[in-house]
């Protein structure tokens, strides 16, 4: 599987959560004290998320690092 649709999924993922209980992109960016582009940048799948900013958005969405990477790779 290509890292690219890997990030990609990841990231719809983590829109999908955060859409759902209604955090804007704003609000989770200054909850894990990133930047919003850095956000979008994570959402789009333009970047590679570490392990430590997956546990950080994971906590502010009240969610496990596992619900963020559960992904299906058809």
């Amino acid at each position: 599987m290509d890292s690219l649709i890997i990030r990609k999924r990841i990231g719809e993922r983590i829109r999908k959560i955060r859409e759902e209980k209604n955090i804007s992109q704003q609000e989770i960016a200054a909850l894990c004290d990133f930047e919003k582009s850095s956000m979008s940048r994570l959402e789009a799948g333009r970047t590679n998320p570490t392990v430590t900013t997956l546990y950080k958005i994971s906590a502010a969405l009240g969610v496990t690092i596992k619900d963020l990477v559960d992904i299906k790779l058809d």
